[in-house]
């Protein structure tokens, strides 16, 4: 197995925000998503409970208001939002004006990108917060208890039809990928399309480790009239990643991706580019697309694929190398992303003007001559 890339070599963003923790507040439910990074984390006093999406060190990037226990004021009370206790939702958003009792027992379902979560109370749906959930924008997660729209939560009930179909995805994603075989057949079938695609398969790696999600890295060394040996990921595609529908229109054509990169070397140098950023995506709730970069989190000596580059670029495709498109997984396209070295000035250019500044710069020798 390859070494792979240390935790605190990740970054991971988001607001601020600590969840309180006043000495009042019980916590009642604890549960981490499968790839490690986000935490569901439930709370309540004598007066109300909510549910916290937290990050690594406890950074809040979701809540919802889940019930009062008590009587609700009849408006937002300052005072709650200035203490270290959940807030109260005023008497016009909540069902139970007068307060109910204890929630039943508890249990999560992760959305398949691990960004969001559905909470149960006695196997009823109480409350989902959605990747998109954002409290500095006042866009907070969905209560079964709440009316209309406050700070705290909005309505489930009227946003159940537009959430149902998501759910429905998630358990049927996680009953699939926790069935005997599931990562068996999944591997045969991408392992198939590049038989397809780009030949012979030669030594295959793990670079997921014990960790979410699975990925292994499979070789296919030069043959016919290529020269240069081509390694794909295999695995990433087998969820989709996170945050993607905040950003593209048709997530279902950009959320399942695998890397590609193709390299005259060893091709165990160039395997490290995958332990590098197989995982990342979950890891760092975030997503990988074309014109994407990523500066190499190392000393400049140390990348893969030559010490005068900086980092790579990721396209869908270059004239010079093979397309690897025409697989599809749960109803969904899958991109492959080829990774192109780029140096530091071009990761510099990018940034100021954008990926299509570096693009007549780059051609498929780049990684066919890279070593």
């Amino acid at each position: 197995m390859l070494e792979a890339v240390p935790d605190s070599d990740l970054e991971s963003g988001g607001m601020a925000t600590k969840r309180p923790t006043g000495d009042r507040v019980e916590v009642v439910l604890t549960d981490v998503n499968p790839y490690g990074s986000r935490t569901l984390v439930v709370e309540r006093d004598e007066t109300s409970s909510v549910a916290y999406l937290c990050g690594p060190g406890g950074t809040v990037h979701g809540a919802v208001w889940l019930a009062n226990h008590g009587p609700a004021p009849d408006g937002i009370d300052p005072d709650r939002l200035t203490s270290e206790l959940p807030p109260m939702a005023p008497r016009a958003n909540t069902r139970h004006p007068g307060g109910r009792g204890p929630l039943g027992a508890l249990r999560s379902l992760w959305f398949e990108e691990g960004d969001g979560v559905a909470l149960y109370e006695n196997d009823e749906l109480l409350a989902v917060i959605p990747g998109w959930a954002d409290m500095s924008r006042g866009m907070p997660g969905y209560s079964r208890d709440a009316l209309g729209e406050s700070p705290f939560a909005w309505s489930l009930e009227e946003a159940h039809d537009g959430l149902a179909s998501r759910i429905s995805k998630a358990r049927a994603y996680w009953e699939w990928r926790g069935g005997d075989g599931s990562w068996a057949s999944f591997q045969q079938f991408v392992m198939g399309h590049l038989d397809r695609k780009i030949g012979t398969a030669g030594r295959f790696w793990d670079a997921g480790g014990e960790r979410m999600p699975t990925v292994g890295i499979t070789e296919r060394p030069p043959e016919r009239d290529r020269e240069h040996t081509i390694l794909s990921t295999v695995g990433m595609s087998c969820q989709r990643m996170p945050t993607v529908e905040q950003y593209i229109d048709r997530p279902d054509a950009y959320a399942r991706v695998e890397l590609a990169v193709a390299s005259p070397g060893d091709a165990r140098d160039a395997a490290r580019l995958f332990l590098w950023l197989g995982q990342y995506p979950w890891h760092s709730v975030t997503w990988l697309g074309h014109g994407h970069t990523a500066k190499w989190y190392h000393r400049p000596e140390t990348f893969p694929l030559g010490s005068a580059y900086g980092g790579v670029m990721m396209l869908t495709g270059l004239p010079g190398l093979p397309d690897l498109s025409g697989f599809s997984f749960g109803g969904d396209s899958v991109q492959w992303l080829w990774l192109v070295p780029i140096t530091p000035d071009e990761l510099s250019l990018v940034s100021a003007e954008g990926y299509r500044a570096v693009l007549p710069r780059l051609s498929a020798t780049r990684l066919t001559e890279a070593g």
